[in-house]
């Protein structure tokens, strides 16, 4: 039903690749074009379920496409933009101006997008009754001098974009708390929370928010998705897509397409999908906020 509905609408992608992506001169013949060919790409491991979706629906429509993708911590997958190793990475940051500056020195201009909203999750021990917590108390335990309750905070990878955003946007640049452990991938994190009482785990938003998958469904039995309160908001929420799109929930970040093409080739083509009605369809079943279409919430009552 699903395949049905983007195959309906997914008929303008070339031309949407024409129009957002300008062909630069140079290089090797190309052997790829925007709906076929084969690319490596690098995508923050955050976003595994949710890419593992976009490239099996855009290598439906197009049979030809081939997209292999490589799931690491987002400070490998730029390192692999900048090696000229992978054309495209999907992670949770636009280029910052030391990367702007030495493409320009490449006479290279790169690519990037915003996709959608996405928000980091904290989950606990489904025996732990604490899972309500002021912003106030997150910067505490996230920078270690909350003396309440000894956390053990556990992330995916001491290099991912969950400790980067935590690190720059939360502590303001203090270091994590000495007993912070890496679990070195999402479900680990999870695992490690649902077997330790006092465990406070930071994960991204689409590994617990996929209802038709059976193994996140499993993950969301496993652990308590806390609730947080914004500086100025009134409610404690969880990261659902309403309130990660007004901010009600703080803990949110952004979902970036970045890209390094020389030519309009199967890169391209793959990013005009993840920005088009079929991607942002996607994206909006995993639970993100989608930037690039208008997604209207209506409250509904419950009789």
């Amino acid at each position: 039903m699903f395949l049905k509905l983007v195959k309906y609408k997914a008929l303008g992608l070339v031309m949407i690749a024409g129009l957002l992506f300008a062909c630069n001169s140079g290089g090797n013949q190309p052997t790829d074009t925007p709906t076929s060919g084969t690319i490596r790409i690098s995508v923050d491991q955050t976003y595994e379920p949710l890419m593992e979706a976009e490239i099996k629906v855009f290598e439906s429509l197009y049979p030809k496409a081939h997209i292999v993708a490589e799931y690491k911590p987002e400070a490998e997958c730029f390192k692999d933009l900048l090696n000229d190793s992978v054309r495209m990475v999907i992670v949770t940051r636009d280029f910052n101006e030391q990367e702007k500056q030495y493409f320009k020195e490449l006479k290279i201009s790169p690519q990037s997008m915003l996709l959608a909203w996405d928000a980091l999750a904290l989950i606990t021990n489904p025996a732990n009754p604490d899972s309500i917590f002021t912003m106030d108390q997150v910067r505490s335990i996230m920078d270690g001098t909350d003396k309440e309750r000894n956390w053990q905070l556990v992330f995916d990878h001491e290099n991912s974009s969950t400790v980067r955003y935590i690190r720059d946007s939360i502590n303001k640049g203090k270091p994590l708390p000495p007993n912070t452990m890496a679990a070195k991938t999402n479900p680990e994190v999870v695992n490690y929370v649902s077997k330790n009482k006092n465990a406070l785990g930071v994960i991204g938003v689409n590994w617990i928010s996929d209802p038709n998958d059976s193994t996140t469904i499993e993950f969301t039995n496993q652990v308590t998705v806390a609730k947080v309160r914004a500086d100025y908001g009134s409610e404690f929420v969880k990261p659902y897509q309403a309130y990660i799109a007004t901010g009600s929930y703080p803990l949110k970040r952004g979902c970036f397409f970045c890209l390094r093409e020389p030519y309009r080739g199967l890169g391209a083509g793959f990013a005009s999908f993840l920005g088009s009605y079929e991607g942002q369809l996607i994206i909006k079943n995993f639970r993100l906020f989608p930037a690039r279409i208008n997604a209207v919430f209506r409250e509904a009552k419950i009789q």
